[in-house]
């Protein structure tokens, strides 16, 4: 392929990447403020043929309708919801994402957030860093939940609901889920997991754990009506998208005790707003959207997205086109 297209990248991925990409294209860095201001994307996608994005940054109708030679958006993430796909791909325009990769990542820091909301491992952080630890514990004293025995309801069995379920079994849980149609015999065999209705898994679970996309059906799927019919001594757990939560009748939920606690790796808005409530709450355990941030899945994101951008404009098959 000869160097004649042009790509612009709207944040620095790994070396490695880069390099193989600037082999084939011309590529153009977005090194200012994160995410690129709408303004410049505008701009600057004007003569572009491919388009490297991240999942913060909002690739609607107009940023499209204004890239006039545009032939393929390669996101460096699973979710694709920054994206309108539909408007995109009526023009033609390829979409490449990162699906596989980033399971293991995810479902261990599911596995992470349970633990420490569970255990009150970054509660008891604060207190000696705060130097509020001024007496030893008594035997009722600063007292967690044991993940052991306990029944997780996982939402969504695709990759990362899968792997979550493998996880809790080493970890002696009892797995129960609930999917748009049921997983295989065989696979449900395999993680010791039993499909159950939605009322079934938000009574019966002591864990909640969401792995669904985002979309019109489950925007604000968990909300104050949900809440109700949770265990008072449960846990939520999102580490899919902010927008499938009700943040603000979460806030509400765990004031009042409704449900016990949350460990959350995605917000409504992001980053988080320095006056929310979430922020307030010591039954919280939040993470700043790291799901897939370890260095050995960022690495593989980095190569598959240039990969699908490249294999795209080459007029081959991407490796995962949405």
């Amino acid at each position: 392929m000869k160097k004649h297209f042009n790509v612009l990248v709207t944040r620095r991925l790994h070396k490695s990447a880069l390099d193989e990409l600037e082999k084939k294209c011309n590529v153009f860095l977005h090194n200012g403020k994160i995410p690129i201001p709408k303004k410049n994307l505008i701009n600057k996608i004007k003569d572009m043929d491919g388009l490297i994005c991240h999942p913060y940054d909002t690739i609607d109708k107009k940023v499209i309708k204004n890239a006039k030679n545009l032939k393929v958006i390669s996101t460096f993430s699973v979710g694709f919801d920054h994206i309108d796909i539909d408007f995109a791909k009526s023009l033609g325009i390829k979409i490449g994402y990162t699906p596989e990769v980033l399971t293991n990542a995810t479902a261990e820091l599911t596995i992470g957030l349970i633990l420490d909301v569970l255990r009150r491992i970054s509660e008891g952080d604060r207190i000696i860093r705060n130097k509020k630890w001024n007496v030893i514990f008594g035997a009722y004293d600063y007292t967690g939940t044991e993940v052991s025995g306990k029944t997780i309801g996982i939402i969504g069995m695709g990759r990362i609901g899968r792997e979550v379920a493998k996880k809790t079994n080493g970890l002696g849980m009892n797995v129960i889920y609930h999917n748009r149609k049921p997983v295989s015999k065989s696979i449900e065999r395999k993680l010791k997991a039993k499909y159950v209705s939605e009322s079934v898994l938000y009574k019966k679970s002591d864990i909640i754990s969401l792995h669904v996309p985002y979309n019109n059906d489950t925007h604000h799927l968990m909300n104050s009506k949900i809440f109700k019919k949770m265990k008072k001594t449960s846990f939520l757990i999102n580490t899919s998208r902010g927008k499938i939560v009700n943040e603000k009748q979460l806030v509400t939920a765990l004031k009042t005790k409704e449900i016990q606690g949350a460990g959350m790796d995605v917000y409504e808005s992001e980053p988080v707003h320095s006056n929310s409530l979430l922020l307030k709450l010591e039954n919280v355990v939040l993470a700043p959207h790291v799901g897939s941030s370890t260095n050995e899945t960022r690495q593989k994101m980095s190569d598959i997205t240039v990969k699908n951008l490249v294999f795209a404009l080459e007029g081959k098959k991407l490796l995962y086109s949405v």
